[in-house]
């Protein structure tokens, strides 16, 4: 009787140790998708492109898609609306196309490389027919929490050149540059903190150069994140003052401001 109860204890000790160890076993981790789409929506009470106002202080209306592959590549489109004070004689509409390409080359290392364009539909510089459509490639990585990410231009910097430039002409603007350091901080449930600090290099024109930041908070609600961040830049007032195209007064753009987002990704 003493062996039965012996081997039906060793019998269920070995039953209760798989057991055990089935539940302890760490679950197969999914499957990364082929292809990915994501959408997304924002509302902004302002739309700061680099620190600067795009919708002449006004609230914009945002969104896009983008597609990713398993093996890094990408591609993307962004849209909002813009002022016709900054962007005239056009639609009032703003369309970004990029793609590229990202890949981990150590773990937490993450680099990305692509391609950007910068399209304003009928949009042109006053009466000289140049167009601010803007074409840029830029470089980046990120290391945990944070990015460092540089844009360099291909075209004239939002159609900068002697017959549109608001200083003394000096050629295209080919080549402008445009430095991003940012800091993401996960600080409470689903809140995130961001700190940015970034430069703007105009090539021939230093005058327009300035530095912008921002520090952000935002928290996700679930149906929606809703965010609050201070933006502002050293820009050149006198340079940076858009003129409303009604000749009713003026803005300057580049002036610290608050901005609140309400946005949502599907």
């Amino acid at each position: 009787m003493k062996k039965l109860i012996l081997a039906a204890a060793i019998c269920g000790a070995f039953s209760v140790s798989a057991r055990a160890q089935t539940a302890d076993a760490p679950a197969a981790p999914a499957a990364t998708p082929e292809h990915t789409f994501t959408a997304n929506v924002a509302v902004v009470s302002d739309y700061r492109f680099r620190g600067i106002s795009q919708t002449y202080k006004q609230p914009a209306v945002q969104g896009g898609f983008d597609y990713a592959h398993s093996s890094g590549f990408y591609l993307g489109n962004w849209n909002s609306n813009v002022s016709g004070n900054s962007y005239n004689n056009g639609a009032g509409l703003e369309m970004d196309l990029y793609g590229g390409y990202k890949f981990a080359p150590v773990q937490d290392l993450n680099l990305d490389i692509g391609l950007l364009y910068y399209y304003y539909p009928g949009a042109e510089v006053g009466t000289t027919g140049v167009k601010y459509n803007n074409g840029e490639i830029y470089f980046g990585g990120t290391w945990k929490w944070f990015t460092a990410k540089y844009n360099y231009g291909l075209t004239d910097f939002f159609g900068l050149r002697d017959a549109t430039a608001p200083v003394t002409p000096r050629g295209d603007s080919k080549g402008s540059g445009y430095l991003d350091l940012s800091a993401n901080f996960d600080v409470y449930e689903k809140t995130t903190l961001t700190l940015h600090v970034g430069r703007q290099w105009v090539h021939n024109y230093s005058e327009l150069n300035y530095t912008d930041y921002k520090i952000g908070v935002a928290r996700d609600f679930g149906f929606a994140t809703l965010g609050l961040a201070v933006i502002g830049t050293n820009a050149d007032k006198s340079l940076y003052t858009v003129r409303n195209t009604s000749g009713n007064g003026s803005r300057e753009v580049g002036t610290p401001t608050a901005v609140l987002s309400l946005s949502k990704t599907f």
